[in-house]
């Protein structure tokens, strides 16, 4: 009997974590939609797919685009991942940061063990305006401002 309540127990608490990833998920949403990093030609868009969040970076030159990073927001062994694969960089393969921080208007993705980047924040100032944060070691590294320019994930 005491090993039934247990197995309740655990299968109880890994439903809730599993749920509260998704409910995470959902709260993410305010990403989708293609944004541009303020004063400069570079952009960052994403949508929800299959229940994940696939994006990229890239910046406008010559009326060319130039994709400089792909990302990937998903759910991975019941935690929400965002992957980052930077081009020429970790030998082409993505660095995994976790959702650590997750406050009404704070994500906070970390992975501690990476060397830089150990911290990916978005924070968001209104429903068209987020903060990026990118950190290193004792929180030091740069933030930029990106402003939403569509909503579709969809570039003209």
């Amino acid at each position: 009997m005491r090993i039934i309540k247990l197995s309740i127990i655990l299968v109880v608490f890994v439903l809730q974590h599993v749920y509260g990833q998704k409910i995470e998920m959902q709260k993410i949403n305010f990403l989708i939609g293609t944004w541009k990093i303020e004063g400069k030609e570079s952009y960052e868009t994403w949508q929800n797919k299959d229940g994940k969040f696939t994006g990229e970076s890239y910046k406008i030159r010559d009326e060319k685009k130039y994709v400089s990073e792909k990302l990937e927001i998903k759910l991975f062994d019941n935690n929400l991942v965002y992957i980052a694969k930077v081009f020429n960089q970790n030998e082409g393969k993505g660095i995994r940061f976790i959702l650590k921080q997750s406050e009404r208007y704070l994500f906070s993705f970390e992975n501690l063990q990476h060397d830089f980047p150990k911290k990916i924040q978005y924070k968001i100032i209104n429903k068209d305006e987020l903060l990026v944060s990118v950190l290193g070691e004792h929180d030091k590294g740069f933030s930029y401002t990106l402003i939403r320019v569509h909503s579709s994930g969809k570039e003209n």
